[in-house]
């Protein structure tokens, strides 16, 4: 193991001696993986290709004994430090450029309990995974629309999914957790035991301790009416103007997201929706939907939920090139329609995309100060997603995204979901307040308790005074 360069907390780099990372690699069950390992490159790689950092260490963690030892080691030698669980952030906030990567995709155990309907989940996780895992037993929780995305991730800033409606959301699903504390301490968390930290990993996890696994509520759920309705994109204003009437109205059981893109290279307008009630129920409930227009695409049927967890996976393939823009919208208003479809006439790539990802019924039930999770109100979390394959293309379509946003700013919330926030530092921390909305000054408290050096920091960052 050779010596390198690591990045500190303050920014500085400085010389680790090859003794000096020994003494983590004993200590671990886990590989460390430095540049010059074999697996490197692609213990680096995440699902979003446009990322392209280079840690020092990455330390594959087996074990919350492992992840204990990593936090040890990086507060004894000032460390910058990210945790990675499943990767699939659009901003790659798990790889520390040149520090430390907390690696916990290799804890990937899962225990279902079809009798308590529970399921423990490790760090690791992917969503997918999971859902496999549970529909053996006829069972489902809110997990997210994209199954690879990491179960932590989604579950730490909050978790919208297909389920959110009729369930609520990840987090307000989550029974206890256990995790590494920033003095490298092992604390179990729940309603009852540790409830300060328990309510604020549930929507401002990644700010204040390393969770390495999850137990989660669950509900019967097999079958599922849904897939995807497309309209040519002539119809765009009429429909937009229609899916936000219709969204609105829509039973806790259907859950829809609203799309601006393209079908097999034709410009188009639509919405990917599950239903999760009753079948022949669902299918009067999607009529309106399905009837709007002559549809160019139509593939809504009866499905495994399972199935439906696949769904959008062809639109977001792993290892293409994403970046983000993000607004929370209450509703679709006659100007921000325009600048939509404005927008949309100049996509920049023929996979780039604007959605409109819905949330109502049992999640905007609970309280905004439950959880830490603070957007309890009816909404859409607008998606501006340029995308590409070809890496020449990223001034390009980042400079599209970021003036679309711009565009639609006034007629949007002063809010924002922390898990798709791009560059939380750029906009300033205006927004990073937005994210965090009205619980902002009680996560800053806890902040100062559970992590006052500001240890965990690639995140969308809570800065102690």
């Amino acid at each position: 193991m050779e010596a390198l360069e690591i990045m500190q907390q303050g920014g500085s780099l400085m010389t680790m001696k090859t003794s000096t990372l020994a003494t983590l690699q004993d200590n671990i069950g886990g590989d460390l993986i430095t540049a010059s390992h074999a697996e490197y490159d692609a213990s680096r790689t995440l699902w979003n290709g446009m990322v392209n950092k280079f840690p020092a260490v990455i330390a594959r963690c087996t074990t919350p004994t492992d992840v204990v030892e990593c936090v040890r080691f990086a507060r004894k030698n000032n460390l910058l430090v990210s945790v990675r669980g499943g990767g699939h952030n659009y901003a790659g906030n798990s790889l520390a450029e040149q520090g430390l990567v907390i690696d916990l995709s290799p804890m990937q155990n899962i225990e279902v309990n079809a009798e308590a309907r529970t399921v423990c989940v490790a760090a690791g996780c992917l969503l997918g995974q999971v859902d496999e895992a549970t529909a053996a037993y006829g069972l489902a929780t809110t997990f997210g629309v994209y199954p690879g995305t990491g179960a932590a991730g989604l579950t730490l800033g909050g978790g919208y999914g297909w389920l959110a409606g009729r369930f609520g959301l990840a987090c307000d699903n989550l029974l206890s957790a256990e995790v590494i504390t920033c003095d490298g301490e092992s604390l179990t968390l729940s309603a009852e035991e540790n409830a300060d930290l328990f309510w604020g990993i549930r929507g401002a996890g990644a700010n204040l301790a390393i969770v390495t696994s999850f137990t989660f509520k669950l509900h019967p759920i097999t079958d599922v009416l849904g897939g995807t309705v497309l309209f040519p994109r002539t119809e765009a204003k009429k429909f937009l103007r229609f899916f936000d009437d219709y969204a609105h109205s829509a039973p806790d059981e259907l859950t829809l997201v609203g799309l601006i893109g393209a079908a097999e290279d034709v410009p188009a307008v639509g919405a990917a929706v599950c239903y999760s009630g009753d079948v022949e129920a669902g299918k009067d409930i999607l009529a309106p939907i399905k009837n709007f227009s002559k549809p160019i695409m139509d593939t809504i049927e009866v499905m495994p939920y399972t199935t439906m967890q696949q769904h959008l996976v062809d639109l977001m393939p792993e290892g293409r090139h994403y970046y983000n823009k993000a607004h929370i919208f209450k509703s679709l208003s006659d100007e921000a329609i325009d600048v939509f479809l404005k927008y949309a006439e100049d996509l920049p790539t023929p996979v780039s995309s604007i959605k409109f990802m819905q949330l109502h019924g049992a999640a905007v039930r609970v309280p905004a100060n439950a959880t830490a999770f603070p957007h309890r109100f009816d909404h859409y979390v607008c998606l501006i997603e340029p995308a590409t394959d070809d890496a020449t293309e990223h001034e390009h379509i980042i400079s599209w995204a970021r003036d679309c946003w711009k565009a639609v700013q006034p007629y949007a919330e002063p809010a924002i979901y922390v898990n798709v926030v791009e560059d939380g530092e750029e906009e300033g921390e205006q927004r990073i307040r937005e994210a965090y909305g009205s619980n902002f000054e009680r996560l800053k408290t806890l902040k100062a308790k559970y992590d006052p050096t500001n240890f965990l920091q690639q995140n969308i960052n809570i800065k102690v005074d």
